[in-house]
């Protein structure tokens, strides 16, 4: 079953295109990768995805900025999302997990999950805040440490128990690996398959670097200007030529 769908998706900023009819989905209890170089569209889609882009569309209509106009059609769940605020679908269960980690860098680390955890209920909280310190230690023992303070694998930890917090049903990942070491990689991404297969989260990752990402995916897309050129399983996209010259150097 989709958990999401997204049909003939486009969005424009004034006349240039960032998303050129996108068409894909995410099943249920699957980890779907999306992969493609910078400025490929990725971070778009996943602003699309969570409503990010109708705020930030009417923002910019509000201080005389570049015109944002998005077509096409979003079902999470079966039921479509596209006229729904970023603070409806994340009620609904949708969660970004953003680029660059965009944790509050002046709260601590603690303060920075419980925010995370407004919506959900005392003993939802209560047991995500177990969880996330079962997979992520290292923030147990630096839960009053300031988030300006974390080294960046920490704060990508904090940003993702951040959004766990929120009790998502999809949760989207948008470049996790980014600026990362090889080694906090191989931690990240050991967690993401953990909260995959231990409580049968949905996960949507987006990544440039596939190569560590590739290993976990059920399925994925490849993104080029805006648009899906390539799409199948982990196998069918390792096969592909192109995807292994482009990603692998092979």
């Amino acid at each position: 079953m989709n958990l999401i769908e997204a049909k003939d998706l486009m969005v424009f900023y004034e006349n240039a295109i960032a998303l050129n009819n996108v068409s894909l989905q995410c099943k249920k209890g699957e980890i779907t990768g999306l992969f493609g170089a910078n400025s490929a569209g990725k971070t778009t889609l996943m602003f699309t995805l969570s409503g990010v882009i109708l705020d930030t569309a009417q923002k910019e209509k509000m201080r005389g900025g570049i015109r944002i106009a998005v077509l096409g059609d979003i079902f999470f769940k079966g039921q479509s999302v596209m006229q729904e605020e970023a603070s409806r679908r994340a009620r609904l269960g949708l969660i970004l997990c953003p680029e660059r980690r965009r944790i509050f860098k002046e709260s601590t680390v603690i303060e920075n999950l419980r925010i995370g955890g407004i919506i959900a209920s005392k003993a939802e909280a209560k047991k995500t805040l177990d969880y996330v310190f079962t997979i992520f230690p290292q923030l147990a023992r630096l839960r009053n440490r300031e988030g300006g303070f974390l080294s960046g694998g920490e704060q990508q930890m904090l940003a993702i128990g951040r959004a766990l917090m929120a009790q998502p049903e999809l949760l989207m990942l948008d470049e996790p690996l980014l600026g990362l070491s090889p080694v906090m990689e191989d931690v990240l991404i050991g967690a993401v398959q953990d909260i995959n297969r231990e409580i049968g989260l949905t996960i949507f990752i987006a990544e440039q670097y596939a190569r560590p990402v590739f290993p976990i995916i059920n399925y994925g897309y490849v993104f080029e200007n805006g648009g899906v050129v390539v799409e199948g399983t982990a196998d069918e996209l390792m096969d592909n030529p192109d995807v292994k010259s482009a990603y692998f150097g092979m």
